[in-house]
């Protein structure tokens, strides 16, 4: 079982089902749909995904969506990451993958950009956030 948490300002009409589907439809491709995992996916504004670009990536960059997946981060003795061991086991045995960030304006003018649907743009890239949560980096 997938739990899927998606959070979300009323303001931004998301089709929260091309999100589901998106992650499901992920799952399966990598044939990990027997699984007990947990994955959230957020749509914010320009403003917060500014900040946590800033915050976390360190750039000026603006972003149609980030990744923070979680992950045991191994600290030195002064408590700076030094590397990390992959996911945290936890005790109730969900995996917790971590989180999609999707900025909102910023998959508007994508979808304009591209000619497509708003729903195909929030398919598309949450695909994308949920490969990254699964290991995969793109070039």
């Amino acid at each position: 079982m997938i739990d899927i948490l998606i959070h979300t300002d009323t303001r931004y009409p998301v089709n929260r089902k091309a999100i589901r589907r998106a992650v499901v439809d992920t799952f399966k491709r990598y044939k990990i749909e027997e699984i007990t995992a947990e994955v959230s996916i957020a749509v914010i504004g320009r403003r917060k995904m500014n900040d946590l670009t800033k915050t976390y990536r360190k750039d000026e960059t603006e972003h149609e969506v980030l990744i923070f997946a979680l992950e045991e981060v191994i600290q030195n003795q002064d408590g700076l990451p030094t590397g990390s061991q992959g996911f945290i086991n936890v005790p109730d045995n969900v995996l917790r993958l971590g989180d999609v960030i999707l900025c909102w304006p910023k998959v508007l003018e994508a979808a304009a950009s591209d000619n497509i649907m708003v729903d195909e743009e929030i398919y598309r890239l949450t695909v994308h956030g949920v490969e990254h949560l699964l290991g995969e980096h793109h070039d």
